[in-house]
């Protein structure tokens, strides 16, 4: 019977661990791309347009 709980539990658990780590690598991964972009393309009138 425990085993069963901890199937049980594993199996509500992991699907929010793992989109939360995928969040937060995207959320990583956007701002160093952005800041990328920023400090190449610095000086240029079109980095004014940017939102």
């Amino acid at each position: 019977m425990p085993g069963a709980i901890a199937i049980i539990v594993v199996l509500l658990v992991f699907p929010v661990i793992a989109i939360m780590g995928s969040v937060t690598i995207a959320a990583l991964l956007g701002h160093l791309l952005n800041r990328d972009g920023e400090q190449r393309n610095e000086g240029s009138e079109l980095l004014d347009t940017n939102y």
